[in-house]
C-alpha cells in the first residue's frame, strides 16, 4: 500500500473524531463527508422528469416527448435547455450561500456530484463553461463559485472546462429584489467573448449556482451563440420555481 494512502487511512479516525463530518444543510454531525442528515434530505425537492424540455419547469404529469411549458412556447429562452438539481428552498439556499459567502468551497464538489446526473455526454463532447464574475467582484470575493463547480464537474465527467472564453465585461448591481424585466435590463450587454475563444460549433454546458429569472443565463447564452456555440444547456444547483423568485440570479 502506498504510504500516502496508508497515512490517510490510519489518520482518518483521528480527523473524524476531531472534525466530524457535518450536514451541509444544517451542520449536525453525520456519518460521512458531503452527506445530508435525514431531516434536510427529506426537505429537499429534487428536480427532474417530467419537466419542460426547454426550461426544466417541473410538470405534474408526463407530457410526452418534447413537452414544453406555456412560457417557453410563447417566448423561447435563448438557451436550449435548463436543468437544476433542487428547487430553491431553505436547504438548497443554505448550501448555495455557504459556498458563495461563507467560503465553504468544499461544497462545490458536493454540488458537482449532484449535477452530474443531469449531464448527457454527446459526440463531440460538450464544453463546460461557468458563468463568469466581473474582475472586481472576483477580486473582492476571491473565487468564482460557478468556476469551482465547473472544475469538479469537468473532472467527474471527463469533460473540458473553459473558464476564460466567456467574460463579464461590465459590472452589474446585485439582482436581488429586481423583477424579471429589470434583471434582463441590468445584465444586457454585460457578457462578451475573449479573443481566440473556442465556442464555434461546440455544445456548451453553462454552469451556475442559482437560477432565478434566467436573465443571467439568457445573456450568457446569447453571447455564446454569437460566438458560434451550436447549443447552450444551463445546469444549476438550484432554481426558483414560480412564486419563489427571491433568490439571487
Amino acid at each position: 500500500m502506498p504510504f500516502p494512502t496508508f497515512l490517510k487511512r490510519v489518520s482518518r479516525p483521528v480527523i473524524d473524531y476531531a472534525l466530524p463530518p457535518r450536514c451541509p444543510g444544517c451542520g449536525v454531525i453525520v456519518d460521512a463527508d458531503d452527506a445530508f442528515c435525514l431531516n434536510c434530505w427529506s426537505a429537499m425537492r429534487f428536480l427532474g422528469e417530467p419537466c419542460c424540455v426547454r426550461c426544466g419547469l417541473p410538470f405534474d404529469h408526463d407530457m410526452g416527448d418534447g413537452g414544453t411549458c406555456g412560457s417557453c412556447l410563447a417566448d423561447p429562452p435563448p438557451f436550449d435547455s435548463a436543468r437544476a438539481v433542487l428547487a430553491y428552498d431553505d436547504v438548497a439556499r443554505k448550501v448555495a450561500l455557504r459556498l458563495k459567502y461563507g467560503r465553504r468551497i468544499g461544497l462545490s464538489r458536493l454540488i458537482a456530484r449532484h449535477m452530474a446526473r443531469h449531464v448527457r455526454v454527446s459526440d463531440p463532447p460538450p464544453l463546460i463553461v461557468p458563468v463568469p464574475l466581473h474582475r472586481w467582484r472576483l477580486w473582492w470575493r476571491g473565487f468564482n463559485q460557478s468556476a469551482l463547480i465547473a472544475d469538479h464537474l469537468g473532472r467527474l465527467m471527463g469533460l473540458d472546462v473553459d473558464k476564460h472564453g466567456l467574460l463579464r465585461i461590465r459590472a452589474t448591481q446585485p439582482l436581488r429584489g429586481a423583477d424579471p424585466r429589470q434583471r434582463a435590463k441590468m445584465v444586457r450587454g454585460a457578457f462578451g467573448l475573449a479573443q481566440g475563444h473556442r465556442f464555434k460549433g461546440r455544445s456548451v454546458i453553462l454552469v451556475d449556482d442559482v437560477h432565478t429569472s434566467g436573465a443571467t443565463a439568457a445573456a450568457c447564452s446569447r453571447a455564446l451563440k454569437r460566438g458560434g456555440a451550436s447549443s447552450v444547456h444551463l445546469l444549476c444547483w438550484t432554481r426558483a420555481l414560480p412564486g419563489r423568485e427571491e433568490a439571487t440570479d
